[in-house]
């Protein structure tokens, strides 16, 4: 089953392109987009693996410099949806 978060991230002013373009090397990171409003980027991340999700999160993509803060909006499985 694949895991699938997605991560919305504050930047430094001017720093969007460049994360972006970060965030697009990372194989699991599925979808990277600019956006407006509070946040700067929104990302997809997809994991096959246990554990794989919150390391491209925790180590990959929150060490990324100029990222000032990110939120983390993971689906509960038991609360259905589509």
């Amino acid at each position: 089953m694949t895991d699938v978060a997605y991560v919305l991230i504050q930047c430094d002013l001017g720093s969007e392109e460049s994360i972006i373009q970060q965030i697009m090397e990372i194989p699991e990171a599925k979808e990277v987009r600019g956006t407006y409003g509070i946040y700067d980027v929104f990302c997809k991340v997809e994991s096959d693996t246990d554990g794989t999700l919150d390391n491209v999160i925790t180590n990959r993509i929150r060490k990324i410099p100029k990222i000032r803060s990110t939120i983390t909006l993971h689906y509960i499985p038991s609360q259905g949806g589509k």
